[in-house]
């Protein structure tokens, strides 16, 4: 398609959500509600449809010898579906934040002001690999009056469509604009320029997938961005931690789904307890398949202990979302080193200590300056759906208007409400 056809095409997608946001912003939450629940329905229904559609995006990645951890990501299977559906009825179940009054005063002259959450308006989603966002994204912008324009990426193109269909037709059962979800089924470089330059239909852009493409959008926007951002999530195994702990929280973070944002990437081990604890974990890791990269003083420790593969870190391992069973390993000798670590080399996202002492908890809870901080608990937590939020758009990494999962009340902004009885300002 000529630039000028695609640019039309994605135009004309702006103008039929920003017609569609105005009717759902007068949808009152029971509407809503039902059309969640027809658009959870009509998903099962489409279930069929749905896989054979995976089949083809499935296929086609591992002819392009996509790796596994991103094969995974795009994988579907009758057991997903439901998981996806179940958590469209768990939002329709969420309290609506749309209309909330935040707060509310009165003041000296009689006028009595209210400040309420209110839609964004149109929110355009651009993505990668996971055709379950498709859905995260429709239903959340929907709870909360959004008209959404979704743009996945090419390896899920096929999935991403039918899902979409599968949501427009139970939102439209229920009542809703027809265009309440559209999804632009081009997945060009182009397409990604377009929306982002459309701030007179989108009021709000949220990008996530890699650094590629997050920069890529930024570049071009001429409407607010909310960064799902690297997730090169650090956990701290302090000198005061129970190590059998730390191993079971180490593990789990790191290959329970290796390809996802809030897998660790890095662990940093204080230098009293090293020894023990990569005794402890070294085994498990290797059955795992976890490749190491490792300091020189973490290098020795596991080549006395014969583990394999591992290889000497490089200066960008430290820096490196691997989003596969890569994890680079480093000796410190403080609580202070592992902070400065994890600032200088972190992204912000998710990041932990294990220790038994407090005071130290306390220490990285406070100075680490992350969306999440974790005190002996795995970083896989961090997710909308765990969180108790139902669903999430994603994780924003950036401070405003929106940090860590970013679900229904971050889908919102809000507007002064001033009620008078005739003042005049003189």
């Amino acid at each position: 398609m000529e630039t000028d056809d695609l640019r039309n095409e994605v135009l004309s997608c702006g103008r039929r959500a920003r017609a569609a946001a105005h009717a759902l912003a007068r949808v009152n939450t029971g509407t809503k509600n039902a059309a969640l629940l027809a658009m959870a329905d009509h998903l099962c229904a489409g279930a069929g449809t749905i896989l054979r559609a995976n089949d083809k995006d499935v296929e086609k990645a591992t002819g392009d010898q996509l790796s596994s951890p991103i094969i995974d990501r795009l994988r579907l299977d009758e057991t997903r579906i439901q998981a996806m559906a179940d958590g469209i009825r768990q939002v329709a179940a969420l309290e609506d934040p749309v209309g909330k009054t935040i707060a509310e005063w009165t003041r000296p002259n009689g006028l009595h002001i209210s400040k309420v959450r209110v839609p964004i308006g149109v929110i355009g989603i651009i993505y990668e690999s996971r055709p379950n966002v498709t859905s995260d994204a429709a239903v959340l912008c929907t709870k909360t009056g959004n008209a959404v324009i979704l743009r996945g990426g090419s390896e899920s193109i096929r999935s991403n469509i039918a899902i979409a269909e599968a949501l427009r037709a139970g939102a439209v059962s229920a009542g809703l604009p027809e265009d309440s979800v559209l999804l632009v089924p081009k997945t060009g470089h182009d397409v990604v320029r377009h929306m982002a330059e459309m701030d007179q239909y989108i009021d709000l852009i949220v990008p996530r997938g890699g650094r590629a493409l997050i920069e890529t959008v930024v570049s071009y926007a001429r409407m607010p961005v909310i960064k799902h951002y690297l997730g090169l999530c650090i956990a701290y195994v302090d000198s005061e931690a129970d190590l059998d702990m730390a191993v079971r929280i180490v593990v789990n973070a790191k290959t329970q789904r290796p390809g996802v944002c809030n897998a660790i990437e890095t662990v940093l081990v204080h230098r009293e307890i090293a020894a023990p604890f990569f005794e402890k974990i070294a085994p498990i890791l290797a059955r795992k398949k976890v490749e190491i990269r490792a300091d020189p003083d973490t290098f020795r420790q596991l080549s006395v202990l014969g583990y394999q593969p591992l290889h000497s870190a490089r200066d960008e391992d430290w820096t490196t979302e691997y989003l596969d069973l890569i994890l680079a390993a480093r000796i410190v000798d403080n609580i202070e080193d592992a902070i400065t670590h994890v600032e200088r080399c972190g992204s912000h996202h998710s990041d932990v200590i294990i220790t038994r002492d407090a005071a130290r908890a306390e220490k990285f809870l406070n100075e680490v300056d992350s969306a999440t901080v974790y005190w002996n608990a795995s970083t896989r937590f961090t997710d909308g759906g765990e969180f108790g939020f139902g669903a999430e758009i994603g994780i924003s990494t950036d401070k405003l208007h929106a940090r860590g999962p970013m679900a229904l009340e971050e889908l919102t902004t809000y507007k002064y409400v001033i009620r008078g009885a005739g003042q005049i300002r003189e």
